[in-house]
């Protein structure tokens, strides 16, 4: 298959794929946030990224695996599925590491507390986000101004990892 063919089908398996899981993900109370599905071999690998509120566990974890395992079962028996995996699939679930970027206001509310490096009007900014609401983000700069930040002001996010935190000491 030509590259640009391939390409193109795996786009489209993609979309697919979020059509197909996203609502069943979100009637089990979880956000989906990516599929990605790579050739392994004779198979596919099929990775599923799922996050919620106050994040996901293990348990959660293994029942969206059976949820999403039924669906891909069920979708590929269906003679009227555009057959998004062709044969046999590795599963893989999980939730998003530190270093998913800060994109969606859902991100921004689950980093509530956290240091992030981010654009602010195009300028780098590192700070905490004490707040997250409809209109934005309040960024803590330094420790004694905090600066509310519009959505629309507000570029690509980054959770900086903190081995202490001032609260916790």
């Amino acid at each position: 298959m030509p590259p640009a063919t391939a390409s193109a089908s795996a786009a489209q398996a993609r979309e697919h794929l979020l059509a197909l899981l996203g609502p069943i993900i979100d009637g089990a109370g979880y956000d989906l946030e990516d599929v990605t599905v790579t050739s392994a071999g004779r198979r596919s690998l099929v990775r599923v990224t799922v996050d919620a509120d106050g994040g996901i566990d293990l348990d959660a974890v293994a029942a969206v695996s059976r949820l999403v395992s039924d669906a891909l079962d069920a979708d590929a028996e269906d003679p009227k599925s555009p057959r998004a995996l062709a044969g046999a699939y590795v599963l893989e679930v999980s939730s998003p590491g530190i270093d998913r970027p800060l994109t969606e206001p859902r991100h921004w509310r689950r980093a509530v507390g956290r240091l992030v490096k981010v654009e602010v009007a195009d300028h780098p900014v590192t700070g905490r986000v004490v707040a997250a609401d409809d209109a934005g983000i309040t960024l803590q700069i330094d420790e004694a101004a905090s600066r509310p930040v519009n959505w629309t002001e507000l570029g690509r996010g980054k959770v900086q990892v903190e081995f202490t935190h001032a609260e916790e000491e």
